[in-house]
């Protein structure tokens, strides 16, 4: 596996794979990465021939009172993981490779980057967009896979393919969970072991949204509103949002006569954590 810390060493490797008339896979990552990362380049390892792996801490995606300095960082321990799941490539460029000081240029996806995570975080998918491009040009990727957990990030990342003309397919993947249902997330390393418990909340909350939905329930302020009892049952809990939107659309719905993304964001302690499901109709 090699390593590649410059835009042009990665850029290298990808022509001399397009040059063999071979596949390739991109799985972007922020690092400090776990079995969720794992199994999605293990599913873009069994579907391509060469898989890139970035892992790069993406700073245009935080906002200054977000968590950047404090992100846990182990690259010693995500390359072994990495080579481990059988990629081919990890690209690890410090920001100054990926951003000139006088860099102007932003990809903005707009109107499904309104709602859930982008209420609050108004400047985060810009960030994501942007990098996410860069990366897929620079590994000329055939299929790029990201994680259902950043179930909005994934319906603006595939928006922007779309309307951009990309050629690349980007490919969903299952959330992984922990034993006991919390969802993978690099940020759970903040949790202290009693919030680590009430965390579990989310994942609680999940599965009874999804049970009212299986048993046919399909108004939004009915399913929303057991989620959030759930929630606000818990002391170290507080919610962020707990919202219904349709999947294509990333617009609030009333009731769910369409496939929809059943989504929440909540801070434990200081920790925000995401969560969510699709029901497909």
């Amino acid at each position: 596996m090699n390593i590649a810390t410059t835009v042009e060493q990665a850029k290298q490797t990808v022509r001399q794979w397009k040059a063999e008339g071979l596949t390739v896979g991109l799985v972007p990552t922020m690092g400090y990465l776990h079995e969720g990362h794992e199994s999605l380049i293990k599913r873009a390892v069994a579907e391509c021939d060469r898989v890139m792996v970035s892992v790069f801490l993406n700073p245009i995606q935080f906002a200054p009172n977000e968590d950047l300095a404090t992100y846990p960082r182990d690259f010693a321990a995500d390359t072994v993981l990495i080579e481990n799941a059988g990629a081919d490539l990890v690209f690890h460029p410090e920001p100054s490779e990926l951003y000139a000081p006088d860099a102007c240029t932003f990809v903005n996806v707009e109107e499904i980057t309104s709602e859930l995570c982008g209420k609050t975080r108004p400047t985060h998918f810009r960030g994501v967009c942007t990098v996410v491009s860069k990366l897929m040009n620079i590994s000329q990727a055939d299929r790029a896979y990201f994680g259902q957990k950043d179930a909005q990030q994934l319906a603006v990342v595939r928006r922007m393919v779309r309307d951009l003309n990309m050629n690349v397919e980007v490919v969903g993947c299952p959330i992984v969970r922990e034993e006991d249902g919390l969802a993978k997330s690099s940020r759970n390393t903040y949790l202290s072991p009693a919030e680590r418990e009430a965390a579990l909340v989310l994942s609680r909350a999940v599965r009874e949204g999804h049970r009212l939905m299986e048993e046919g329930e399909r108004d939004a302020k009915t399913i929303l509103g057991a989620m959030r009892a759930i929630i606000e049952a818990e002391p170290l809990a507080r919610i962020d949002y707990v919202d219904m939107v349709s999947w294509d659309g990333i617009k609030p719905v009333d009731v769910a006569d369409s496939s929809v993304l059943v989504a929440m964001a909540v801070y434990i302690g200081k920790t925000r954590l995401i969560d969510n499901f699709i029901f497909e109709m």
